[in-house]
């Protein structure tokens, strides 16, 4: 069976995902293109050709939409790189035809690229209700390439496209053309003119290696070079760019370009599109005119990701529960069936805990991604980033950066992966840096447990509120110092297309959020499984026999229940101490010195890296509680109070607040910033800010308390 690989290209909001889904229900791959994190997504299915007889195996990939072959975002640059390789046979040029003169921009750049192209025109049946028409039949001929009526939603041109792609895929060559301005026509001629007569062998046409020459473009000079051909033809060559500048009184050839591309195809629209009438205020404008509106678009914004927010932590705790209920049966299980021994403890404390830990999080990523991709499919995440950009730009961050920001207040895990949404490499990149500075869920139990150490209860809930909002505040400020001293540049300027309003597809959203759950599923869970076998092995290794032995006579000896219980917490605050994690807490002890820490403290924020679920536990064992203590425990909140002074209180929790998200959060976080070497930036940045601000915080403390 033949194979042919389509890549599917068009600009931002055009139908390209509905349409790919639209094609076939196929096999969908999804993973990312090489060397960065954006998003690839691969269908495979079979166009039977009826005809000759033959199957062909198609590989369609979904290329990140862009409004031009530049490298403007992270987006453009891998359609860019993608688009010059030899990896693919066709190229599907997706179009709005509600929006036909501004896509035939783009159009323009692909039939230039000298590959072979059909021309999708989507959405024909929202282009027929705006009483537009367009003749396809006469673009055909003005590109010189394929151009069929497509519109996901009900199936329309489907199988034409699928014809078109076998039909193009047999032709030797493109006859993909662009009609420029007679002076770049009549050098065109001469280069073409030239090259016929030395018979020169080129894998483009004639044509399109001339427009190449004359665009200077770089790849093809370079290649040109090696050639004996180069060296006639270059004095031709900068003759002809000589006659350009003069005729148009420039020299910046991507100013004339720009030009020529931009009148070639309001040119094509004049040509084949007319308007039978044009509704004088239609659906998008209404709805626009109560959800941009500057008084309430804000507030009905805030409304809806409280909506959201509240269902991705409220419903997500639901199937939250009853997954750590089985990981917790299956970990007794493992015990039961191991014993209570090393291999036990390693299958039920280590790996069965660690997977349990990810996948807790799994319906809270399901229902967060169902709303933004409800969000995006039906065009309002583009009205939100309008809103907010302008609050947002003065701290360096895009408008699209909200979403992720206010997710982090729930989980860091989600809050990275939603960071996706953000186009520009930069953006995205700061809003990644400060997603930790917004206190995730599971650092609520340690504020509480402090809050009810140290504050009165009618207090409690005015400083859980000073955290929260002390954490968000400081991450807008160093988001404005890592504009400012790192991802140094000039303000890119805020341009997004405003598409209308359309119906959720359930396919596409489906696709969509199976992908993310796989996704994190893959990711997070290969690297907690091996760094929870790590945390394990740390904290019960070396082993002490006699030390075991002296405290299992002295709990044979205990008079009752109670007094065996404190015996066994005992030990087990030895043996952590005692432990590699505890050697680890004794040995950085002096670096939290100055914090006011002892090396207990120091323990519970190393073991916090793992899980900040995990501090209040071992904090518990560090002062002989047990480890199923909880933040409203009496007798933890008590030994808190005793043997912890409150300006050190105060600078744990600033340090908590501050410091490295868990190790989930870090790992997706490395794969989302795109390596290891940002999660090193993110941890020297966020643990010398936390380090910083809580010596600060210890030392006012103690200045203001007279302590």
């Amino acid at each position: 069976m033949k194979q042919i690989t389509v890549a599917l290209a068009g600009q931002p909001n055009v139908g390209k995902s509905s349409l790919i889904n639209a094609i076939s229900n196929a096999k969908l791959k999804v993973g990312n293109f090489s060397g960065v994190t954006v998003d690839k997504t691969e269908v495979v299915f079979t166009i039977c050709d009826d005809i000759a007889c033959e199957n062909y195996e198609t590989h369609i990939i979904d290329l990140p939409g862009a409004y031009s072959l530049t490298e403007y975002t992270i987006e453009e640059k891998v359609t860019k790189s993608f688009l010059q390789s030899d990896e693919y046979d066709v190229i599907v040029n997706v179009v709005d035809s509600t929006n036909l003169q501004r896509n035939l921009l783009f159009t323009t750049q692909l039939l230039e690229t000298g590959k072979k192209v059909i021309v999708a025109l989507n959405m024909s049946d929202e282009a027929r209700e705006e009483g537009i028409e367009i003749d396809e039949k006469q673009l055909s001929a003005i590109l010189g390439v394929p151009c069929i009526k497509t519109a996901a939603s009900t199936g329309e041109g489907i199988d034409e496209l699928k014809e078109a792609i076998v039909a193009v895929y047999k032709k030797k060559e493109t006859t993909a053309k662009v009609v420029y301005s007679d002076p770049i026509e009549e050098e065109i001629r001469h280069i073409v003119k030239f090259l016929e007569e030395k018979n020169y062998r080129s894998e483009l046409s004639y044509r399109h290696l001339a427009v190449k020459l004359l665009q200077e473009d770089e790849d093809t000079y370079k290649r040109m070079h090696d050639e004996p051909i180069w060296i006639e033809m270059l004095p031709l060559v900068r003759d002809a760019l000589g006659h350009l500048y003069l005729h148009h009184n420039t020299k910046d050839l991507k100013e004339i370009f720009d030009e020529e591309h931009f009148a070639f195809a309001k040119g094509a629209k004049m040509e084949v599109m007319s308007t039978k009438s044009m509704k004088a205020k239609n659906l998008t404008q209404k709805i626009d005119n109560l959800l941009i509106n500057k008084v309430l678009g804000i507030p009905l914004f805030l409304f809806f990701m409280w909506v959201l927010f509240q269902l991705t932590f409220e419903l997500g705790s639901i199937p939250m529960d009853y997954i750590d209920a089985a990981f917790t049966w299956m970990g007794d299980q493992a015990k039961a069936i191991l014993g209570e021994g090393q291999l036990g403890s390693l299958v039920a404390d280590g790996m069965i805990a660690g997977v349990g830990a990810v996948i807790m999080f799994l319906p809270n990523i399901v229902i967060l991604f169902i709303g933004i991709a409800l969000l995006e499919t039906t065009g309002y995440m583009s009205r939100v980033a309008f809103l907010l950009d302008g609050f947002f730009h003065k701290f360096g961050l895009h408008g699209k950066s909200f979403i992720p920001l206010v997710t982090g207040f729930g989980c860091s895990v989600p809050a990275y992966m939603a960071a996706r949404t953000l186009k520009n490499e930069k953006d995205r990149l700061i809003t990644l840096f400060i997603i930790g500075f917004m206190s995730c869920g599971a650092r609520l139990p340690i504020y509480v447990l402090f809050a009810g150490a140290f504050f009165a209860e009618e207090q409690a809930g005015n400083i859980l509120f000073i955290i929260y909002i002390s954490g968000a505040l400081l991450g807008l400020v160093m988001a404005k110092i890592l504009k400012m001293f790192v991802f140094k540049g000039e303000d890119e300027p805020f341009v997004m297309e405003m598409p209308k309003y359309r119906t959720p597809s359930l396919k596409l959203i489906w696709h969509t959020v199976y992908g993310q759950a796989r996704s994190y599923l893959k990711k997070a869970g290969t690297y907690i499984l091996a760094a929870s076998v790590l945390i394990w092995f740390a904290s019960n290794y070396p082993k002490y026999p006699e030390l075991e032995l002296s405290y299992q006579t002295k709990i044979e000896q205990a008079v009752n229940a109670e007094q065996q219980h404190q015996i066994e917490n005992e030990l087990n605050m030895q043996l952590l101490e005692k432990s590699y994690l505890g050697i680890i807490g004794h040995a950085t002890e002096p670096v939290f010195e100055p914090l006011g820490f002892d090396w207990r403290m120091a323990v519970a924020l190393e073991t916090g890296l793992a899980a900040k679920e995990v501090v209040v536990s071992t904090l518990g064992v560090l002062y002989a509680l047990g480890d199923e203590v909880d933040e409203g425990n009496e007798g933890l909140i008590q030994k808190i109070r005793d043997n912890i002074p409150f300006a050190s209180a105060i600078a744990f929790i600033v340090f908590v607040m501050i410091y490295l998200p868990c190790l989930a959060a870090s790992m997706v976080f490395t794969k989302e910033a795109g390596g290891w070497r940002y999660l090193v930036y993110l941890f020297l940045m966020t643990t010398l800010t936390a380090w910083i601000l809580s010596f600060i915080a210890y030392n006012v403390t103690k200045l203001i308390t007279g302590a």
